[in-house]
């Protein structure tokens, strides 16, 4: 029996997808190799440690090569990008080279481009803008290169949209992120290695933005609705921040950070400014602009899965495993307080859209909604910013939602029920059902009559957000039929 896999094997991600996104990288890679999807070693972040024990060993390009390609270059030679006419999404595009050549002679690191560049020996020294290879980092490439290039990629490692075509999906995979343009006029939906852009009512894909992430976790517009960005990576092995042109449909800028993948990205309120956060426990702020990193914040014990800006965008407020809410000074960098009591684990922040009050939830199944002030000094044993709790979830919360008036909240996650409150009074004003496993993501519109949901079983559900009533279900990835042929 043969069949065509691709859709098939992220269906396999998707039932984990949520799951693995909490993991350590150790474990991650554990479940990645028990489900075949590939080898152990290159899924560390770690991989390059195997190179470092013997000089004389044989480098791997699948174990020291690719994954310095990917954290290091990818963010500018992919089919996105592809500046100077090369790719680096591939062993076969590395080969190939742009427009100065092949990128190495077999056997010759002496006459193989990529090493002058790397070395400095022509100009512009690469990776451009970025931190230059390591001493230990060239000797790879110098090693690899002598020994004669060879690829040893694994089959189940090689990358299936390598030319920057659209996955093909068998089955709709999981949907982690669902955000609707400013202007209301489009929805964009995260997939594999993918943004779905569709009409917002869900009548329409307008657009497949293809990149090198094999997930996307967090989608957010600019305000002024003119960019996307995107933000995920690859587990353990790089995370990527992705900007995109909305007008043009272009990649303006790839950022790779870090060694894991990235979450719940936020826009500063004059979209200067990008936040997220990291497994490496860290919360990174750039420069939308530039992509240079303008801080990197250590405050936190454990991952980062959510930021939000205040409204005059001086301040930050973020949450994850570490069950804290920590406010920090963006200008400086420097930790302000803790806004909470340590509960359970925290997944989800938003803000109000027009006052610093922050709504978080977690593995607790309470919305707490918190005042980013603190009114007075605060008394052993009280939360004097805690300004509501809201009534407790069925399941763990994963994802909430503001009304852009600020009115109402939406609350939902591990469980197949959407609640709708009023924010001022915590009373429930309407339950929206009709999910299949669990909710990972919500979106009031802009006029705030709708709401969009998805999660687990891969559709999008848009409701009345008034009286709960189911508007549209759709499936936001195009499937094909599953090929299969009898022998």
């Amino acid at each position: 029996m043969r069949m065509k896999v691709e859709g098939c094997k992220f269906l396999l991600l998707g039932a984990v997808e949520f799951m693995t996104s909490r993991l350590s990288p150790f474990l991650l890679a554990l479940v990645f190799c028990s489900m075949g999807l590939f080898t152990l070693p290159s899924s560390m972040a770690a991989a390059e440690e195997a190179g470092k024990k013997d000089s004389n060993e044989p480098v791997s390009y699948f174990k020291q090569i690719r994954p310095v390609l990917q954290r290091q270059c990818q963010g500018c030679h992919q089919p996105a990008t592809k500046q100077a006419d090369l790719m680096l999404t591939s062993y076969e595009s590395f080969k190939a080279g742009g427009h100065s050549g092949p990128a190495f002679v077999q056997g010759d690191p002496e006459k193989s481009l990529v090493m002058a560049y790397l070395k400095g020996e022509r100009q512009p020294r690469m990776p451009l803008g970025g931190e230059p290879l390591t001493a230990e980092q060239i000797g790879f490439f110098q090693r690899w290169i002598a020994a004669g290039a060879v690829d040893d990629t694994p089959e189940v490692g090689r990358d299936t949209v390598a030319a920057g075509k659209p996955p093909v999906y068998t089955i709709a995979p999981a949907i982690i992120a669902v955000a609707y343009s400013p202007d209301g006029g489009l929805m964009a939906v995260s997939g594999y290695r993918e943004v779905l852009l569709h009409k917002s009512d869900g009548s329409e894909l307008v657009a497949r933005l293809v990149g090198v992430s094999d997930r996307i976790q967090s989608i957010v517009f600019s305000p002024d609705g003119k960019l996307l960005a995107a933000v995920g990576g690859t587990p353990a092995r790089f995370g990527e921040v992705q900007i995109w042109d909305l007008e043009a449909r272009q990649l303006k800028r790839s950022l790779t950070i870090s060694a894991d993948t990235l979450f719940g990205a936020s826009f500063s309120p004059d979209g200067s400014k990008l936040a997220f956060g990291c497994a490496d426990n860290t919360i990174r702020i750039v420069d939308v602009a530039s992509g240079k990193e303008l801080q990197k914040l250590t405050h936190h014990d454990n991952w980062v899965f959510g930021t939000v800006f205040s409204v005059d965008g001086k301040r930050l407020v973020s949450v994850g495993r570490d069950r804290a809410v920590k406010l920090t000074d963006v200008t400086t960098g420097g930790f302000i307080e803790n806004l909470n009591q340590l509960r359970g684990e925290l997944d989800c922040v938003v803000r109000h859209p027009k006052k610093d009050i922050v709504l978080v939830g977690g593995a607790d199944r309470l919305p707490l909604l918190y005042a980013m002030t603190r009114p007075r000094a605060m008394r052993v044993g009280e939360e004097s910013t805690l300004i509501r709790q809201f009534e407790k979830q069925p399941g763990k919360i994963v994802a909430a939602s503001f009304r852009p008036d600020g009115q109402k909240i939406a609350v939902g996650g591990a469980a197949s029920e959407i609640g709708i409150y009023n924010t001022e009074d915590g009373l429930k004003t309407a339950a929206l059902t009709g999910y299949e496993g669990e909710i990972y993501t919500l979106s009031f519109n802009p006029k705030g009559d709708r709401l969009a949901a998805a999660g687990f079983d891969g559709k999008v559900r848009i409701y009345d957000a008034e009286t709960g009533k189911l508007i549209t279900t759709f499936i936001p990835v195009p499937l094909e039929k599953t090929a299969v042929s009898m022998k």
